[in-house]
């Protein structure tokens, strides 16, 4: 990897989450949707965990400025995602933590999705009450 590392963008998906993470060289800071991580999901240290995950295994907690634009969701998707596009970034970026990453599972787009309803029936498996008589 260059030390003169302009920008890397890579996008990370959840459910029906979408994060555009941009890596820029620097300190370690977090922005979401310009503003801080920890003001956008509130105190929340599991969100927090989950996030920084894939920066904590490859040791570049430090080494990076994060600024993520994510769209779509609840929270928990959200942070998934924005993990998926950090993953994705660093990966990127340098291409000697792939390993590292794909054998953590980060760069597997996690595929569970909400089922959808069908038609007959008042939700995705719920049926209406039989009635024998």
């Amino acid at each position: 990897m260059t030390e003169t590392l302009e920008q890397v963008c890579a996008v990370g998906r959840r459910k029906t989450s979408t994060a555009r993470v941009y890596l820029r060289a620097g300190k370690g800071k977090i922005t979401v949707n310009d503003q801080p991580w920890n003001k956008y999901f509130g105190e929340r240290p599991l969100l927090e965990i989950i996030m920084r995950e894939p920066l904590k295994e490859t040791h570049t907690l430090t080494k990076y400025d994060i600024v993520v634009t994510v769209r779509g969701g609840g929270h928990v998707g959200q942070v998934g995602a924005i993990r998926h596009g950090i993953a994705r970034a660093l990966a990127k970026a340098n291409p000697a933590l792939r390993g590292t990453l794909k054998e953590n599972g980060f760069l597997t787009r996690d595929p569970r999705m909400k089922e959808r309803k069908k038609y007959g029936q008042p939700g995705a498996r719920k049926r209406f009450q039989f009635s024998k008589r």
